[in-house]
Order: C-alpha cells, then structure tokens, then sequence
C-alpha cells in the first residue's frame, strides 16, 4: 500500500533541503518511494507554494522555495 501523501511530500521536503536541486527520478530513488506517490507529493508541495519547478532542457528540476 502507499505512503500518505502528505508523509511523501515531508521526504521530498527533506530530501531537498539536504540536496536541492534534483530531478524527480533522483528523489525517487534516494527516499524509495514509488513514482506515483512521488508526483502527488510533488503535486501537493507545488500547490502549497513550498517548491519551484524548472524546466531545463528535457530535465525537470525541484529546489524548494
């Protein structure tokens, strides 16, 4: 079964605050969560305004705000 999404969305906080910027597929693989519940998460952070999302390239990148 899933993390909640909002215990997901705490991981990547952390994890970017140790690490910023990273790819989503990094994130995954470093906090071990499926990729589903990573893109909620994402999607819960992004509309709490707590992370930028940036487009270079081809590579998405998050950093916290």
């Amino acid at each position: 079964m899933s993390e909640p999404i909002g215990q997901v969305a705490g991981k990547i906080w952390d994890f970017l605050n140790k690490n910023e910027p990273a790819s989503p597929s990094k994130i995954a693989k470093e906090i071990k969560v499926p990729k589903n519940d990573l893109q909620r998460a994402i999607g819960w952070l992004a509309r709490e305004e707590k992370i930028t999302i940036e487009l270079n390239g081809r590579v998405e990148t998050l950093s916290l705000k």
